[in-house]
């Protein structure tokens, strides 16, 4: 996924997200387990969060038609940011499907997600 972004941009990253990760199950008292979420280090973060249209689909899955991609994520790089990870913004869940990157240099990334439930 190679998006193309204008350079310097990361001052307009005004969007403030939690990002969380997976952490171990926890007994649910039921014989069963539930999913719980430990914050990332940082967990808030600036970026900027536009949806996907249907060209930002095909062009970003490099050719391949994906419906279910909700949005895309400019900011700067977050290291513990990974396919694992969800995103918290305004209100609603997103977990994040791919992670760029941007140049190697651990400076910028790029992701997409999908809304969840």
């Amino acid at each position: 996924m190679k998006q193309r972004t204008e350079a310097n941009t990361i001052g307009r990253d005004d969007q403030l997200v939690v990002f969380e990760e997976p952490s171990a199950p926890v007994p649910d008292h039921e014989g069963g387990y539930t999913d719980d979420w430990t914050p990332l280090t940082p967990a808030f973060w600036y970026v900027r969060v536009r949806p996907a249209t249907v060209r930002d689909q095909e062009s970003v899955i490099a050719g391949t038609v994906v419906t279910h991609l909700t949005v895309l994520i400019h900011g700067r790089y977050h290291p513990g940011v990974t396919t694992k990870t969800r995103m918290t913004f305004k209100g609603k869940f997103y977990q994040v499907t791919s992670v760029v990157n941007v140049d190697g240099r651990d400076t910028e990334m790029d992701l997409t997600a999908d809304l969840q439930g």
